[in-house]
């Protein structure tokens, strides 16, 4: 697995990059054919009223297709903890679907 890690408007702490890294290989154990993982963390733009606004997002290609999630809190790692957890259904889901055309002998998507 091919890990990239993009933050815009913060600086990329190694704090964080070791957190997004932790969340994202956790991912491994819900599909193993994990291609590449694009994970990027932002700071929005400045002008809310009620304080910093944070979005975590993850790109993850698998073989025939790429899973994008998406979550903006006011808490960084809790973007990342819930754009982690959404990325986790999305792979079950996958992982589910491919399961289903083996078992029923589709030959095209194996």
């Amino acid at each position: 697995m091919n890990l990239n890690i993009k933050a815009t408007n913060i600086e990329l702490t190694p704090a964080i990059k070791k957190y997004v890294e932790a969340k994202t290989v956790m991912l491994e154990k819900y599909f193993s054919g994990i291609l590449d993982v694009k994970a990027e963390v932002e700071l929005t733009t400045h002008h809310h009223h009620k304080g910093q606004i944070y979005r975590a997002e993850l790109n993850v290609l698998v073989p025939g297709k790429l899973l994008r999630v998406e979550k903006v809190t006011k808490d960084l790692y809790k973007s990342i903890d819930k754009v982690k957890d959404h990325m986790a259904l999305e792979l079950k889901k996958f992982k589910e679907k491919k399961a289903d055309k083996v078992r029923r002998g589709d030959k095209k998507n194996k």
